[in-house]
């Protein structure tokens, strides 16, 4: 069994663009219409960035988490960002937020990850261990995703689908009781199944095939390898890819779809950002969670998959 590592969230936060871009004003540019759309994958608006870049939606999630606590960033030697959609190769989009946050003085880890959608969960386990397991005090996680800049908005079936945003998280090692297990896994896909060269192309049948077998199995994993039901669980927080997707897998788990945060209607699918923005909405929305238990899963291209049981 991997190591239970026992760390503290401090804070939440996110950012989304301003611009909302509904089922409707699709409806205008591609043959489509509000009803085929949310029937088949439960979204009905999106955000998409103007003049953001995915590096200023880093930053500013990260102030959004920064400000809610009153954080003194100085705590922080640990920036992690997941991506799959920054339009440079180098510098990172973590090195940038180390700058803007101020902390160019300061001697910090910083790096990008890309596991596609299941990036956060990539990187808060990577940033778990460090914690765990070195001289680390705070770290700075971030999912932040342009993918509307990598869109093909002549190809109905994809055009629907994302959206932009940004979610950052504030972890700190601990003495407490808050443990946190990861497990996470891929599987090298060679048949172009969910791509992103120029523009992302995807067969969304073997997606979808492969998306509720991966939610399922890695929250079984989880559960089974920490020795829980899935009554000791308070939500499952999933990426929030296609609300059909979440509903098969809430059957295959045979729990209730209450049991599921759900936001895919107002956000569509984020990529890295999804989970992180899924979990600061629960989290403002919910009440007396001191202790409880969340299990977190994500799933994407690569193909890649996973999930994490967080103590709050």
């Amino acid at each position: 069994m991997k190591k239970i590592n026992n760390i503290k969230i401090v804070s939440t936060g996110k950012y989304l663009p301003k611009k909302v871009v509904s089922n409707t004003d699709l409806e205008k540019i591609v043959e489509t219409s509000d009803e085929w759309i949310f029937s088949r994958t439960g979204i009905k608006n999106r955000r998409y960035v103007e003049e953001e870049s995915v590096n200023d939606m880093a930053y500013l999630s990260a102030v959004d988490a920064i400000n809610k606590v009153n954080y003194d960033v100085n705590n922080i030697d640990l920036i992690i960002v997941a991506t799959c959609s920054s339009v440079r190769r180098v510098p990172s989009v973590a090195s940038l937020v180390q700058a803007k946050l101020g902390l160019n003085h300061k001697a910090i880890t910083c790096f990008d990850i890309n596991a596609a959608c299941t990036g956060f969960i990539y990187a808060l386990d990577i940033a778990a261990q460090l914690l765990n397991n070195s001289t680390f005090k705070g770290a700075l996680i971030i999912g932040s995703e342009t993918l509307t800049k990598f869109t093909d908005f002549t190809d109905r079936n994809t055009c629907v689908l994302f959206g932009d945003g940004a979610g950052a998280m504030l972890i700190e090692n601990t003495n407490m009781m808050k443990p946190a297990y990861f497990f996470n896994a891929s599987t090298g896909d060679f048949e172009d199944t969910l791509v992103c060269d120029d523009y992302i192309k995807m067969d969304g049948r073997k997606v979808y095939s492969f998306a509720t077998k991966a939610i399922t199995s890695a929250v079984l994993k989880v559960l089974s390898d920490l020795e829980i039901n899935m009554e000791d669980v308070e939500k499952i927080i999933p990426h929030q890819a296609n609300q059909r997707i979440i509903e098969t897998a809430s059957k295959n788990l045979n729990v209730d779809l209450n049991k599921f945060f759900i936001n895919i209607e107002n956000y569509g699918n984020t990529s890295a950002a999804s989970v992180i923005i899924a979990i600061d909405e629960y989290l403002a929305e919910s009440e007396k969670l001191e202790d409880k238990k969340i299990v977190v899963v994500g799933f994407g291209g690569g193909f890649t998959w996973g999930a994490c049981l967080l103590t709050l």
